[in-house]
């Protein structure tokens, strides 16, 4: 472990030094968002040396750069992660009790970086996490939001949407580079000129803006190596301040252009229902990618010349999703435009150089932009899209049967839309999906085409999580019992945790298991009274269900389980549960109603489920605001059930499982995403597997022979009253009826098989509290789920990319 700081003694001497400079005030009379910012402040310049070191060392090894392009990277609060990541937790928690203040307080003053959201953004921090841990030379490359998502407030029980203004006491990580900004085109004209007996191209008459980087440091365990995030801010290529206009009033206008500029990097995932956020979107795409593709250029510039066929052998593109899909087009209009390469050489290294994840096989989620739209912002990305997509057509064997609907499915302009999935496929070397399952779907009907014309492409990477932040960092009792048990060594290599399976049989180890469980359960307890006023049970069940609303993933089905249950409470005095604590949390996204409404009805059951005095003492619902990387660092541990009930075939992989998982909680899902493997590793004894299979939901609906109404009618004592009480005011006193819901599910044949699964769900959570007084078997369940988690880590995911695909 190399470490930053030869001792505490000198800690607090550079520590004392940095709040002074920072504060201009002796540290005894500082504020803690002082003292944070210092303490922050001092571990990123110690990060930053280990980094120049670092990227010398890769130079003089001759690495491999891997480059990972996404949209999100949720990277939650760095401080307390970088300090176990250095190894120097336990000293400065100590030196700062004895100079009078408290890491955990220092900690919480800084804010979530709003740079993602869900599953997707959060996989990418843990691979940059585990790509300095496995000693990777890898860089992500992203957008630097100035409001993230939103924050998320709940109004009547409604979601509302305010602007999450993360910046606004400064982000003591992140150095601005301005000598490393990219000029960043828009619109105009591509133009030929002829030099030789070729033609080469530029494009006249573009709107300019900035692209400015930020790089972040990324910490790798142990501390030897530390690589970078660099995230993207647009601001106008000049000041164009207008002081007439501003003389004259009309302040917005006298700084138009700056915040034209700055709009692309206002706000994740703009609204694109309309031409302007659509338009918005697309540049926001194409400056992160652009940007990006500059920084890489110039590194291997740098160290290798303009030996470009040599690019594929020390540089990989990584593109996470479809939203860096332009990474390929942008890459031959460099190396064509301004290299000079022929289309064949550009070509052969870009498919050489980039691979692709693909993370869902919801259509909506394969971006497709309208031609005109993308034609006009991006003129010249678009012609070499159009020669792309021209070459794979001609490239078709038309002799064989069914090559016409083979091409229409794999083309990549197609029905005046431009298809993002279609070239990312065609432009990578590896395609592969994040779950056995998923891959599986992509290869049997998603990508099935293009996996029948190169099987060779496609391989599955089952995703991973880093149990420094989500075991070491986020669960410090069930920490400490774990390396008291095995030794420190899972930080290092998760498979360690294995070793945990020896104490399944010890009862006074499983009865500290059992009491660690419930630390965090009145931690999180402390949490929610403070965030929302509700009091709840630190000894009843803590059933979870934590992650971005929509309707596959079927929150609504655990809402109507606890209507139902709730229902017979009242009718059956002979009936019982387990006294549980349903928790739900996540955010929607602001233009999808239906998981608006979803989120509006959790929180009406809720109002009327805490305020009956009948049922309180066995049930209540719980929904925790704004859910992020910091308060899921709370839920995770205190978990007991872990909800992933999304319809089978749907979940590409899940990470919340995986999350769940390793701190003891016990599965409560279908056979979707990974919850296979986890069933698979930890033996299904030992999770509670339910509903219809992927194959049978895939029969069910090709038979043509389901009807919602019938399910609902011949279950009208529960599921029917269930769905009654959607539009009959039982729980209306909030903010009105769910109709919407109602007929969404009704006129839809209940797409999300929610109905159908109702029961087989119901029944199976029924099953699975009824053990929870077996103490003693349900710790050792939850101990196995651990001791199995191992696998799940993202050090093993991001070694199998590393050695099957990017070859670094």
């Amino acid at each position: 472990m190399d470490t930053i700081f030869n001792s505490k003694q000198e800690f607090i001497e550079e520590y004392r030094e940095a709040v002074r400079e920072l504060s201009g005030k002796k540290f005894e009379i500082t504020s803690d968002i002082d003292r944070f910012n210092a303490l922050a402040g001092l571990i990123a310049s110690k990060a930053r040396s280990v980094s120049a070191r670092t990227d010398d060392r890769f130079k003089k090894e001759g690495k491999k750069r891997v480059y990972y392009f996404s949209i999100e990277f949720l990277i939650g609060r760095l401080l307390d992660n970088y300090l176990i990541n250095f190894g120097i937790r336990d000293m400065v928690d100590e030196a700062l009790r004895e100079m009078g203040c408290n890491l955990d307080d220092l900690c919480r003053m800084e804010p979530d970086a709003a740079l993602g959201n869900g599953g997707l953004g959060r996989l990418a921090a843990c691979f940059l996490d585990s790509m300095a841990h496995e000693d990777i030379a890898g860089y992500g490359n992203g957008m630097r939001y100035r409001y993230g998502l939103f924050k998320q407030e709940i109004v009547d029980g409604r979601q509302v949407e305010v602007a999450d203004e993360w910046l606004s006491r400064g982000y003591p990580w992140e150095v601005r580079r301005p000598d490393k900004a990219v000029r960043i085109g828009f619109g105009g004209h591509v133009v030929g000129h002829t030099e030789g007996d070729r033609i080469f191209y530029s494009v006249e008459g573009t709107e300019d803006v900035l692209a400015v980087p930020y790089d972040i440091p990324v910490v790798g365990f142990g501390g030897k190596t530390v690589n970078k995030l660099r995230v993207w801010s647009a601001e106008p290529i000049d000041e164009h301040f207008d002081l007439e206009a501003f003389n004259r009033g009309e302040y917005a206008m006298a700084d138009a252009s700056r915040a034209d500029a700055e709009a692309i990097s206002a706000i994740l995932y703009p609204n694109d229902a309309g031409e302007h956020g659509r338009l918005l979107r697309l540049k926001q795409e194409y400056l992160f990618v652009a940007a990006g593709i500059r920084t890489a250029l110039d590194v291997f510039r740098r160290e290798h010349g303009a030996k470009w066929e040599l690019l594929p052998d020390y540089v990989a593109i990584h593109t996470n999703d479809t939203h860096p899909a332009m990474c390929g087009p942008e890459l031959m209009r460099i190396l064509m435009d301004e290299e000079k390469l022929t289309w064949e050489e550009a070509w052969d290294i870009v498919t050489k150089t980039i691979s692709y994840t693909n993370h869902t096989i919801l259509p909506e989620a394969l971006e497709k932009w309208p031609i005109a739209t993308f034609s006009k912002l991006l003129p010249r990305i678009y012609d070499i899209i159009d020669e792309i997509n021209r070459r794979w057509r001609d490239s078709f064997d038309t002799s064989q049967e069914g090559w016409q609907e083979r091409l229409r499915k794999t083309s990549v302009l197609w029905d005046g839309e431009v298809r993002m999935a279609n070239l990312s496929v065609i432009c990578s070397h590896s395609v592969n999906g994040v779950a056995k399952i998923h891959t599986d779907i992509l290869k049997r009907s998603v990508l099935n085409d293009f996996y029948a014309l190169t099987p060779e492409k496609f391989n599955n990477k089952t995703n991973g999580i880093t149990p420094r932040r989500f075991l070491a960092e986020a669960n410090p009792s069930y920490s400490k019992l774990i390396t008291e048990a095995i030794g420190p060594k899972w930080m290092d290599d998760a498979d360690e945790l294995k070793k945990l399976v020896e104490f399944e049989k010890d009862p006074s180890f499983l009865v500290r298991v059992g009491d660690s469980k419930r630390q965090n359960k009145v931690r999180l307890a402390r949490y929610v009274r403070r965030e929302t006023g509700l009091v709840i049970d630190p000894d009843s069940i803590f059933d979870v269900q934590v992650k971005r609303f929509h309707a596959y993933k079927r929150q609504l089905m655990n809402i109507m389980k606890v209507m139902d249950l709730y229902n017979r409470l009242l009718d059956d005095s002979s009936f019982s549960i387990q006294p549980t604590t349903f928790i739900f949390s996540g955010k929607a996204a602001s233009s999808y109603t239906f998981a608006k409404e979803v989120i509006r009805l959790i929180n009406s059951v809720a109002d009327v489920v805490n305020n009956d005095s009948r049922v309180n003492d066995l049930m209540k619902v719980c929904f925790i605001p704004n859910f992020r990387v910091s308060n899921a660092q709370l839920i995770y541990p205190a978990a007991e059930i872990s909800e992933q009930i999304s319809t089978a075939g749907k979940e590409a992989s899940g990470t919340s499982n995986m999350k769940l998982m390793m701190n003891g909680a016990i599965t409560l899902g279908t056979m979707d995403g990974a919850n296979i493997e986890i069933a698979q590793l930890a033996g299904e004894e030992n999770e509670k597997i339910f509903g219809l299979t992927t194959p049978e939901v895939e029969e069910l609906r090709a038979s043509g022979n389901y009807f919602a109404w019938d399910v609902v009618n011949a279950d009208r004592d529960r599921l029917g009253r269930v769905m009654s009480e959607l539009t009959d005011n039982t729980f209306a006193g909030l903010s009105g009826n769910f109709d919407s819901i109602h007929n969404e599910v009704m006129s839809n044949n209940d797409y999300d098989l929610v109905l159908k699964d109702f029961r087989s769900y119901v029944d199976a959570w029924e099953e699975l509290t009824s053990s929870y007084a077996d103490t003693r078997d349900w710790n050792r369940r939850a101990l196995h789920n651990t001791a199995m988690s191992g696998w799940f880590s993202s050090d093993r995911t991001i070694r199998e990319y590393r050695d099957e695909i990017w070859h670094a």
